[in-house]
């Protein structure tokens, strides 16, 4: 794209020069005015003479008379192009066109690349191309997207003014699961909308889910901070009220995750994850031994997903250490890599388990289990705690991908069944 542009540009510098050059070095209106007068003086003198043959031949001139007028003739045609007058214009009109050309061929090609670096596009387009490849990109081309990504960082940096770019390229960043880097372009998006305090906390609030995505759920001093900079902006920021609802979830503050959660339904009952949400509050009340109250909008079946029965085969039972980390996670059908659709976590101890795998397990807005149609289901035992595969862990997948849909669906039968070794 680039070096078609700057070819163009070049072709057209060159007509703008010729444009320029061409009247300078070919059109001399002295030259050509005193060149008409020369030949019309040439002419006149020529048909004069003429006239005075005829006349001689005739008779009606003698010798002397003749010879005189031809003399006359002469002169008078050269006090009519004085030769003093001849080369003074030439020299300069000559002098003064080296002159303009020079400065032309220098001055056009400097001025046209400063004045388009002044107000000039070229980055904005460029950008707005990568974007729209990785937005054209699904999860099995992930090499791809890494490269576009870093193409797309790489023009945001030289042209940081560009909100939209930052915005897409954490998102890219969260499905490769590169979460300190999208932590790090969410805080760019963070710098660049600096003006509006709502984007502006926004962009700390997705930077927040990031680092605890990155940390594995741990809310560490990094993740504190970005929360505490995205309510200092806006209290009611919805990212980080639900980073603190799960946390205090996790040490069993369940009257504090009801109120962030419930809170969040207030503020943004239109929540991409409003489902998820609910599912979270009526958990909390049941963990504290309380009815759960029916939520205003809130609906009576089970929300899409895929119910899942995990079991482990009996030769790793004496292996498997019982409070080793239980994940069951969905991943679209076709995707490889990318943040999974719907992730749970238990422990060894619970097996076999039985789950359903909905949108109260996504991970973000923009990944959820309701929005595929088929699914690829998978159960770690990780014996490091980490969502990653690490050798030693053990798992088993399903053979196929799983069409999602209601509750009424049977389990889909997990067994984990082998050992990773790389």
């Amino acid at each position: 794209m680039t070096e078609t542009f700057w070819i163009a540009a070049t072709v057209l510098i060159i007509l703008a020069l010729a444009f320029v050059l061409y009247p300078v070095f070919f059109h001399h209106p002295g030259t050509r005015k005193q060149t008409d007068l020369k030949n019309q003086n040439l002419l006149a003198y020529r048909s004069r003479m003429k006239e005075l043959d005829d006349e001689y031949e005739a008779g009606i001139l003698d010798a002397e008379n003749y010879r005189q007028l031809k003399e006359e003739l002469a002169g008078a045609m050269l006090d009519d192009v004085p030769e003093n007058e001849q080369l003074k214009p030439l020299v300069k009109g000559r002098r003064s066109a080296m002159a303009v050309g020079l400065v032309s061929i220098l001055l056009i090609p400097a001025a046209t690349f400063y004045l388009y670096q002044q107000w000039g596009a070229m980055d904005r387009v460029e950008q707005f191309i990568t974007m729209q490849e990785m937005g054209a990109t699904d999860a099995s081309r992930q090499e791809q997207m890494t490269e576009l990504s870093t193409q797309l960082r790489e023009r945001l940096e030289a042209s940081p003014d560009n909100p939209e770019g930052w915005a897409m390229l954490g998102r890219t960043y969260m499905r490769l699961e590169r979460y300190n880097d999208a932590a790090w372009a969410f805080r760019q998006l963070a710098d660049s909308v600096s003006e509006d305090d709502r984007s502006e906390s926004v962009a700390y609030g997705l930077a927040a889910q990031a680092l605890f995505f990155g940390s594995e759920g741990a809310m560490t001093e990094e993740v504190t901070a970005a929360i505490e900079q995205a309510r200092s902006l806006n209290p009611d920021e919805v990212n980080a009220l639900g980073l603190l609802g799960i946390n205090a979830f996790s040490q069993q503050n369940y009257r504090e995750a009801i109120e962030y959660w419930e809170r969040i339904g207030t503020v943004a009952p239109d929540h991409p994850q409003i489902a998820s949400i609910r599912e979270g509050i009526r958990e909390a009340y049941t963990r504290l031994g309380e009815e759960p109250p029916k939520l205003a909008a809130e609906p009576d079946s089970a929300g899409v997903g895929v119910t899942v029965r995990v079991t482990l085969v009996e030769a790793f039972r004496d292996q498997v250490p019982a409070d080793t980390t239980l994940f069951v996670f969905a991943r679209q059908a076709g995707a490889q890599q990318g943040p999974p659709l719907a992730v749970a976590r238990l422990t060894a101890d619970q097996l076999p388990a039985e789950i359903r795998l909905d949108d109260s397990y996504s991970m973000s807005p923009q990944a959820r289990i309701s929005g595929a149609e088929e699914v690829v289901i998978t159960a770690r035992l990780s014996r490091s705690g980490s969502v990653s595969a690490q050798p030693g862990d053990w798992q088993g997948s399903s053979d196929t991908p799983v069409a999602v849909g209601d509750a009424e669906k049977e389990p889909v039968s997990i067994v984990i069944d082998q050992q990773l070794t790389n």
